[in-house]
């Protein structure tokens, strides 16, 4: 088998850890490997019972590789990607930064794998929030036409990073010493999250939406390639360390029995639909490190003809993240 040189920019990070053991666990073909991070403080990383020290990244050393993971910030994927894909190699972002540029495939290997194309080096992996119900729903949208989305999404502390899920676990262990859940400066969250929820993913622009809400709304059209979809969504940020959960509430175009959409979701590559309601899916139990989309509590809605709900629960930083860009890659060998 043809061994692919891999470098991952942003290695030593909690999705970078992530994707390392996946590139290993699913027998991705690496020949030579190289990790790069900040640079701004050593680090090092173990790959394949090796430990490599991570290196600052640069144009030159990345050249090496075949592949390329960007699993860093916005300002290193923009400074590197393009002119690494326009010499020839092949560049998986996680971050935001492309996402929406025209030109760039936004990828879900099981929804949308056929945008993936010999002559297109960059491609873009999606936020973690939407994966979910992209995955979910593909099988319906295609087949009865998904016309309004409504989304409440319960987002886990780790899509905000380490230091986030760090923060959690230190407010708890505050209130169980103190008796109550300090207000901590600094950080990512606006608000405590220990015992909390806040309906703020991001900043909010003027009409009050969060950029996780404009997010979710502007990247599932492009995936699933259709921009008459109605998209209303609130994204909340919940206590739990990992795992995003979503409740969905969509209107299909042509008339359909919830039987239909039961076959329809029971066929859907890469979702696990669990039929029986009281066999719902939970982040404790669906949410840590699995490689499908769980999916349950399917009904017909009381407020509106040809509407439905649905609960989704998937793990932000597999399918999320690490996992959907290994499987981009693995789509990329065999074209």
């Amino acid at each position: 088998m043809k061994k692919y040189n891999v470098a991952v920019v942003g290695a030593s990070g909690m999705v970078g850890g992530e994707l390392l053991g996946l590139l290993e666990s699913r027998r991705f073909p690496v020949g030579e490997f190289y990790p790069f991070n900040s640079g701004r403080k050593p680090a090092s990383v173990v790959f394949r019972g090796k430990k490599y020290a991570c290196a600052a990244p640069s144009l030159e050393a990345l050249k090496r590789s075949d592949l390329a993971f960007f699993v860093s910030t916005d300002e290193v994927a923009g400074e590197f990607a393009p002119r690494l894909a326009a010499a020839g190699v092949w560049c998986i972002d996680d971050s935001s930064r492309f996402r929406l540029k025209h030109g760039v495939p936004l990828v879900i290997p099981e929804v949308n794998g056929a945008e993936l194309r010999p002559d297109i080096k960059l491609i873009a992996g999606p936020n973690c929030t939407l994966t979910g119900a992209a995955v979910a729903l593909a099988g319906i949208h295609r087949r009865f036409r998904v016309t309004e989305l409504r989304l409440a999404t319960y987002q886990a502390v780790s899509g905000a990073g380490r230091s986030a899920m760090g923060r959690l676990e230190k407010e708890l262990k505050i209130y169980f010493k103190k008796g109550a859940v300090p207000v901590l400066k600094g950080g990512k969250f606006p608000r405590p999250i220990a015992f909390n929820l806040f309906p703020q993913v991001g900043d909010f622009d003027g009409e009050g939406n969060s950029g996780e809400e404009n997010k979710v709304e502007a990247e599932l059209k492009k995936i699933w390639g259709d921009k008459r979809i109605k998209i209303s969504s609130t994204a909340v940020r919940v206590p739990v360390l990992r795992g995003h959960s979503l409740a969905a509430w969509f209107k299909v175009a042509r008339p359909c029995s919830e039987g239909a959409l039961r076959k329809e979701l029971l066929r859907t590559p890469g979702l696990k639909f669990l039929e029986k309601p009281e066999n719902y899916p939970t982040p404790l139990e669906n949410g840590l490190r699995t490689e499908v989309v769980y999916a349950g509590r399917l009904r017909r809605a009381k407020t509106a003809a040809n509407e439905f709900q649905l609960w989704i629960v998937s793990d932000n930083l597999y399918k999320g993240a690490a996992l959907n860009s290994v499987q981009i890659a693995e789509r990329i060998i065999e074209l």
